[in-house]
């Protein structure tokens, strides 16, 4: 128990802040109805008015979580209105951006790590694609993939894949150069050939490095679904929600698909650390 003391502690100070300034950020609203009014109010329902407004700036901690609930838990899942819904429109196009973005990355990167032309062309070409904005990139994939006819979850996916494949890339070179010169050594004493020293000494020894990037990936995968929400008026999705309720100045609702896409990148992450343990524990790099 004693372990999550610091963690208690930091999340307690977060919620304290957070309502202090949820006071700050929406006084002047409780101000001017206050004076509106003709009425003064004292410091606890000041204080209370600022935590109860049905549009606040900054909505109150328990506003949040109320919001949570009443969408989440109180909705049908079919329900347009239900963040369930919605989540797993986005979470679908994070999985497929994700799948296709590992896939390339992986390819990307044994190609690199074995071919030196590639190394020089490829891998400069890579980094330079993260230059790009994805705001303004994502918009013109859009575009050119509806006017051939690909529209709905396609789409999304390619925009997750473009922001998930990069940490695939560099983790995998990394991983697949860590063995050392004795090692590689080793194995041409053997008489081992390049595909059998990949697949007994470079793609073991990558595995760590290669489930670090994957963590990266797929926060990165979620995020790149959203963002192709944005631009195309979408109605479904974690990225619509956050758009309507920015067009409507629905903060709650806002805050809400924030904490559910927070919830839901911590969940893939922790699916994919539960089977880098049990990969590694298995192939003996982890006790």
């Amino acid at each position: 128990m004693k372990r999550f003391y610091p963690v208690l502690t930091v999340l307690g100070a977060a919620i304290v802040l957070w309502y202090a300034a949820a006071v700050w950020m929406n006084g002047a609203w409780a101000r001017d109805q206050a004076a509106r009014a003709g009425v003064t109010l004292s410091t606890t329902a000041f204080v209370a008015e600022t935590w109860t407004q049905d549009r606040p700036v900054l909505p109150a901690p328990h506003q949040v979580m109320t919001e949570l609930w009443q969408t989440v838990a109180m909705k049908p899942v079919t329900s347009k209105r239900s963040l369930v819904y919605h989540g797993w429109i986005t979470l679908s196009s994070t999985l497929l951006g994700f799948a296709i973005g590992t896939g390339l990355g992986i390819l990307l990167a044994v190609g690199i790590v074995h071919n030196r032309a590639m190394d020089m062309s490829v891998m400069p070409w890579a980094i330079a694609s993260q230059t790009i904005p994805i705001l303004a990139i994502a918009p013109m994939i859009i575009v050119v993939l509806n006017s051939v006819g690909i529209q709905g979850l396609v789409p999304k996916a390619i925009i997750s894949a473009y922001l998930s494949f990069f940490p695939v890339v560099v983790g995998m070179v990394k991983g697949l150069r860590s063995p050392d010169t004795m090692q590689l050594d080793l194995m041409k004493t053997y008489n081992a050939s390049g595909a059998q020293s990949f697949l007994a000494l470079r793609l073991p020894s990558s595995m760590p490095y290669f489930f670090t990037s994957l963590k990266i990936g797929i926060a990165a995968a979620l995020v790149g679904a959203i963002i192709a929400e944005l631009p195309t008026g979408a109605v479904r999705g974690l990225g619509a929600r956050l758009l309507s309720g920015s067009y409507y100045g629905q903060t709650l609702q806002i805050w809400a698909a924030l904490f559910t896409a927070a919830i839901l990148a911590a969940s893939l992450v922790a699916i994919v650390g539960m089977i880098q343990r049990r990969t590694l524990k298995r192939m003996g790099m982890q006790g």
